[in-house]
Formats: C-alpha cells, structure tokens, sequence
C-alpha cells in the first residue's frame, strides 16, 4: 500500500479506500479510476499518490481494508453467539443492514463479479454469515432442512435488501426487519 506519513491536507489512506468503496457501489469497478476517485473525493492525483504507489497498492488496500472488515464482522457474529436464537437474529439484521455494510457489500459484490480474490472473499464471508444464521433457526427448535431453507430466505432477502436500497439511509426501518423476523419465525 505504501502510505506515507505526515499526509499533506486532512485526506487519509483510508479516505481514498471509503470513496473507493462508495464509487464501487455506485458505479461499479470500471468506475474505479484515479480520475474518478480524485472527483469523488475532491483532491488531486498527487494527493493519490502520496498515499498510494499506483492503482496496484489502491486496490491491495481495498482488499485489506475488506479483510480487515471480514475480521470484525467475524468477531461480531461470535459476540452474539451467546444470546437466545431471536435475539441473535434481530442483532445479525441489524449488523448485516447496517450503513456500512451497505456500502461494503454493494461494493464487493460488484467487485466479485471481476476479480476471483475478491470472489472468494464474498463466497467465504457469505459462507459464514449462511451458517451462523442457520444455526441460529435450528437452535430456535426448526428441522435441519426448514433451519436451512428459512437461513437461506433470511440470507437472500438480507443480500436483496442492501441492494434494492437507494441509500444507506433507508436501511434504518428496524420495524420492518422485526416483522420480518417474526414471518420467519412462525411456525
């Protein structure tokens, strides 16, 4: 990545990866050019790369700065670990369909489309989050194979609400997902 120290200006290292991460969502990864990001970000290719050698170490921090999400995200889901099947739920809707994870997801499925990396990286990370979420309508008291199908509903509605969404904003309806929940939950 080759960040330097003592930046010129406010900009960071990690200002540059989140208008990365935003112009993915937005406009997908042949969006992703120098040019661009400097006008998504309002700075100069100099202040590009004064934190980055080349668009290489750009994209190998955008990489990391996702991996680095994947590890808190992994750390979140284990923290709930310990609570009661609904409740374990309701918090993983309210991680999943968080701001963040919109921007995050919109940008790495986009990315996942073009680059077997950042694939295995959504395969993964979509593999965990499918068991933790199965796990949890099974230790609710469903069959292996209803824990499963509802685990996967859950899953996919999740992933097709973060991109049905205009903006990060309109994820804020915690009523919906409780209710939701509760469709999901019925027996």
């Amino acid at each position: 990545m080759a960040e330097r120290k003592g930046t010129p200006g406010s900009l960071t290292a990690d200002d540059w990866v989140q208008a990365g991460y935003a112009l993915l969502a937005s406009d997908g990864m042949r969006a992703l050019k120098i040019e661009r990001l400097c006008e998504q970000i309002g700075a100069t290719r100099g202040s590009f790369y004064w934190h980055f050698t080349d668009m290489k170490g750009y994209r190998a921090a955008l990489v990391a700065s996702w991996n680095a999400f994947l590890e808190q995200d992994r750390r979140s889901l284990a923290e709930l670990e310990h609570l009661p099947p609904r409740e374990r739920l309701s918090g993983m809707m309210k991680q999943l369909l968080s701001p963040q994870h919109w921007t995050l997801e919109r940008a790495m499925r986009e990315w996942a489309r073009s680059d077997d990396v950042a694939a295995a990286n959504v395969r993964a990370a979509d593999h965990r989050v499918l068991v933790a979420v199965t796990k949890a309508y099974l230790d609710y008291g469903f069959s292996p194979e209803d824990a499963a199908l509802r685990g996967q509903a859950t899953f996919a509605t999740g992933i097709g609400v973060l991109h049905l969404m205009d903006s990060a904003d309109a994820l804020t309806t915690a009523d919906r997902y409780e209710r939701f929940l509760d469709l999901m939950l019925a027996r």
